[in-house]
């Protein structure tokens, strides 16, 4: 059998380690983040894009109305580009 004295000693131990391993684990994560961050592509946006964009803050839209009327016009720009460079 265990000494009261023993058992307190392996219970301090024991603490020790899981606290150990749960402060490496909270510093290890914020870590790994900034690297995904970096994977990523810059966005470059067309001069069509941002004439939408601009005609859509003269008119006010927001939310889904906005996000269908840019779609719409660059789909419009994208075609009428396409037989004036024929």
């Amino acid at each position: 059998m265990m000494t009261l004295s023993s058992r307190a000693v392996a219970t301090a131990f024991a603490s020790v380690l899981l606290m150990s391993s749960a402060a490496l684990a909270q510093t290890a994560a914020p870590a790994a983040a900034p690297a995904a961050k970096m994977d990523k592509k810059p966005v470059v946006h067309t001069a069509a894009s941002l004439e939408c964009s601009k005609e859509a803050d003269a008119k006010g839209l927001h939310g889904k109305e906005r996000k269908k009327f840019r779609s719409d016009c660059k789909k419009q720009a994208k075609d009428g580009a396409a037989p004036a460079a024929k």
